[in-house]
């Protein structure tokens, strides 16, 4: 008898949790958003104003704070 798609999901899934794996769930942004579209549009317009200097500065001061992350 074929395995339905359920037990196909949750053989694979005990699969993978035998493998030391577990499942997590992401939210991203949803890009079919108007607000998100418009946010975007907003930020993209305001680092296009920047000075090509200080739009460094700011890229460095936010790598900065990415120094002590650990892996």
């Amino acid at each position: 008898m074929a395995m339905s798609g359920s037990e196909k999901t949750a053989k694979h899934r005990e699969k993978l949790r035998a493998q030391g794996l577990r499942p997590i769930q992401i939210w991203v942004p949803d890009v079919r958003s108007k607000t998100l579209v418009e946010e975007v549009r907003r930020q993209s317009l305001r680092v296009g104003r920047k000075d090509q200097s200080d739009l460094m500065d700011e890229l460095d001061r936010s790598a900065a704070q990415t120094e002590d992350w650990v892996w």
